[in-house]
């Protein structure tokens, strides 16, 4: 007991603070409410340092890009809105798409982590690229409300946590685990509204159609 009392006292601060934002920011996506991109540009900004710091520079770099993709969530998820011809709802893609998609993005993760194992020092270099890669491709996926977005999350969280314990990021492993359940919970939240839509087209159809 007084060792965890004194880890937990002991955790590194901006750490903390980098896992509390990244928590908010899944909790107010899977509630679909826009104000987890704001929440989104201070975890990648304190984590950006981290990753780079311990060697994890295929994760220090998705940081950047998940900076530039929460700018690019708001303007998708507020100003697209704003315009009601082309609201932005929960979609699901095609199972071929999704498909194809994992296949190019697997031999993408092992021709950088080959690259990584070979010319540079960082650590874990194809799991680094592969939950990488994964992330770009899901972070998108988010921004446009794409549906399975979170069963990529799902796998990519739980590989994460393995990654983090290695590198003793204890605090970010904890937030990896929160997440592979947030993920659990966003795909029902979304799942539930995507149905609930179609039904309600349906019924208006249906409607329309013995007016």
């Amino acid at each position: 007991m007084t060792e965890t009392i004194a880890y937990f006292t002991q955790l590194p601060y901006w750490e903390l603070t980098a896992v509390v934002s990244a928590l908010i920011y899944v909790v107010l996506a899977a509630k679909e409410n826009i104000w987890c991109w704001p929440a989104a540009l201070v975890s990648t900004v304190i984590y950006t340092v981290i990753f780079y710091d311990v060697y994890l520079w295929m994760d220090s770099l998705l940081q950047v890009y998940y900076f530039g993709m929460a700018i690019y969530g708001w303007y998708c998820w507020q100003y697209i809105n704003k315009r009601p011809q082309q609201v932005l709802h929960i979609q699901t893609w095609p199972l071929t798409f999704h498909v194809k998609a994992i296949v190019l993005l697997t031999i993408i993760s092992i021709s950088l982590g080959w690259l990584m194992a070979n010319f540079t020092p960082a650590d874990f270099p194809y799991i680094d690229a592969a939950t990488t890669v994964f992330s770009v491709f899901t972070t998108y996926l988010v921004a446009k409300k794409v549906l399975e977005n979170w069963l990529y999350w799902i796998v990519i969280n739980a590989v994460s946590v393995y990654l983090y314990i290695e590198k003793d990021l204890e605090p970010t492993a904890a937030l990896l685990v929160l997440y592979f359940f947030m993920a659990l919970y966003g795909y029902l939240q979304w799942l539930a509204k995507f149905k609930q839509r179609k039904r309600n087209e349906v019924i208006t159809e249906t409607s329309a159609t013995q007016s």
